[in-house]
């Protein structure tokens, strides 16, 4: 059994998303090695908490340490504002903080924030290094910001110059590639732009959720579509809102009256994503849940049919949940979502013209709601598909693979 020192700037057991995702990778590791994880000191009290109501045998193979940089060096952040800034700026920090602890570790990973034009330093300390999953949003296509203000591509083609910045020219980038022994990269973009050899990477997916079980047959006389993100452009609502009208369009009267889809989340375009719907006649059967705990959003998924998500982004942790409810998955033909689904599971639309691409999806969602004997088979290959790739299970084995390379 080996000591991996991970740092994990983001964990926390009650929350989802990344937070979600380091506790996660936290409590793999311990399955097969011991892991001494290093966090922000504002997770403490969560962890402490979940620890000590939640027991776990696991615990024994697990340390949390706790370090932030002094607050005169990060008074001016505050929330999601400056993360990134001091998200560099607390890697750097920890390589003197792990040398002043005299820590005895074999494998250090850079386990979370997962983009891969952010350095680490990591690899000063002298230890197998691994880095990852790591990976970045895709440039969103000019066709798909239409509906939005001119701002979101403005912000969109900035972000690519920056990210394309350290892909070519940072030092410290290249250094965190060429050092790494091991990178996890969470899909087929991310090897191209860094630069990797052949046998220092593979393509793995980042996102994993847990079992909340499945029934096999779900029986339903609604059909239920379900959507869930943040209300921002990178998400796709506007396609997803403009296919269901055409399909919905498409029904007799007896059938829209059945038939619905369900939009989770809150975000700076909640006004427009409702407009819109509501411009194109569609707002009786398109409903808006703003916000909900987690939990109550796996209870939506289980009463839902089929799981609608046009999101250009290069993951989607609500794809794997959407899986593990046998949902089969109407998504983009892309690196993110894309990359998950195979021709069993869901059906993929490329990404064309608006038009096109919204015809397309609305065509998708026919053929599911049409044919109920192909629509069955997604859904045990939905299921199948959580199984064997997206469980968390499988994220320990993989983790575990990894460290016994090295």
């Amino acid at each position: 059994m080996k000591t991996i020192l991970a740092t994990t700037y983001t964990v926390n057991p009650y929350k989802g998303s990344e937070d979600g995702m380091g506790w996660n990778f936290v409590l793999q590791i311990a399955k097969n090695n011991k892991v001494i994880a290093i966090t922000r000191e504002n997770n403490r009290m969560d962890i402490e908490k979940y620890m000590s109501t939640n027991p776990n045998d696991l615990y024994e193979n697990m340390t949390f340490l706790y370090f932030d940089l002094p607050y005169w060096m990060r008074w001016w952040k505050k929330g999601g504002r400056g993360a990134m800034l001091y998200y560099w700026m607390w890697q750097k920090g920890i390589v003197s903080f792990v040398k002043n602890q005299s820590i005895e570790f074999d494998i250090v990973h850079n386990l979370n924030f997962h983009n891969d034009w952010t350095p680490s330093y990591l690899w000063q300390l002298g230890k197998p290094f691994v880095w990852g999953p790591v990976g970045h949003h895709p440039l969103i296509p000019s066709q798909y910001l239409k509906e939005y203000s001119f701002k979101y591509f403005i912000k969109d083609r900035a972000t690519w110059l920056i990210k394309n910045y350290f892909w070519k020219v940072n030092t410290s980038l290249k250094n965190t590639a060429a050092k790494a022994d091991f990178v996890w990269c969470m899909n087929d973009a991310v090897p191209s732009k860094l630069h990797l050899k052949s046998k220092q990477y593979q393509i793995i997916p980042s996102v994993a959720t847990q079992d909340f079980g499945f029934i096999e047959d779900s029986q339903n006389e609604n059909f239920t579509f379900i959507s869930a993100g943040r209300l921002v452009p990178l998400k796709g609502f506007d396609l997803a809102i403009r296919a269901f009208t055409t399909f919905y369009n498409s029904l007799v009267d007896i059938e829209k009256a059945k038939t619905k889809l369900i939009i989770v989340g809150s975000g700076p375009e909640e006004k427009l994503l409702i407009k819109l719907a509501r411009d194109l006649g569609v707002e009786n059967n398109i409903q808006f849940v703003l916000w909900m705990e987690r939990n109550e959003l796996m209870k939506l998924f289980k009463q839902a049919q089929v799981f609608l998500f046009p999101s250009h982004e290069g993951a989607g942790m609500v794809v794997p949940e959407a899986l593990s409810f046998g949902l089969p998955v109407i998504c983009l033909d892309n690196c993110g979502p894309g990359s998950f689904i195979n021709e069993k599971c869901g059906i993929k639309v490329k990404e064309e013209t608006y038009d096109n691409t919204t015809f397309n999806l609305a065509e998708a969602m026919k053929i599911l709601y049409n044919d109920k004997a192909k629509y069955k088979g997604f859904r045990q290959g939905a299921r199948a598909q959580f199984e064997h790739v997206f469980h968390w299970d499988r994220r320990g084995e993989q983790l575990a693979k990894i460290y016994d390379s090295l």
